[in-house]
């Protein structure tokens, strides 16, 4: 099944590299087919940037993303240049306190850069924590692949920290969707 996944924020969020670690962990520890592009010229520091990744279960014959079904938001100024128009279909995951609007389609707020700067302490790993709320909502890839991936692709020294802001994103993501249900 094919997945089109826009990853939105301003520059220095970790957008790029949230959408690398997405297709590393799709396409060496799941198995499946990923392409991953990006868009960050003039906007890598503080403007709106945009990384995309496709997955796929067939090879990917067409590597840009047309029609996006996920969407990880980061910024309020992403949200409005590359996920205001959201179809209904999609899913959405907004940066509670970053992102103020609120899309169409179905979404889950998910406070990662609060909890970084709060309960880790490091708001620079707020990206892993979306990444884990996304793994948690959407299932897209397996929790194992994307933690091989993370731990792959952080600093040496890292390691920790980046599970621990995984692992907490999973949480949230969980309770997001616990909170949907109820």
């Amino acid at each position: 099944m094919r997945h089109e996944v826009r990853f939105s924020g301003f520059g220095g969020q970790g957008i790029i590299l949230s959408a690398v670690i997405l297709g590393r962990a799709a396409a060496i520890y799941d198995e499946k087919y990923a392409v991953q592009t990006q868009v960050y010229g003039p906007e890598a520091r503080g403007g709106a940037s945009m990384s995309a990744v496709v997955i796929d279960d067939e090879p990917v014959l067409y590597p840009e993303v047309t029609e996006p079904d996920i969407y990880v938001i980061m910024s309020q100024e992403g949200f409005l240049k590359y996920g205001a128009g959201a179809p209904e279909g999609a899913v959405m995951l907004l940066d509670d306190g970053l992102v103020q609007d609120r899309p169409a389609c179905r979404f889950h707020s998910i406070p990662a850069t609060y909890e970084a700067k709060f309960t880790l302490n490091r708001v620079i790993v707020a990206n892993i924590v979306m990444l884990g709320a996304l793994i948690a909502t959407t299932e897209i890839v397996s929790r194992e692949a994307i933690e091989k991936a993370v731990l792959d692709s952080v600093p040496k020294g890292t390691e920790d920290l980046n599970m621990r802001a995984l692992k907490l994103g999973f949480d949230l993501g969980t309770r997001s969707m616990q909170n949907e249900t109820a």
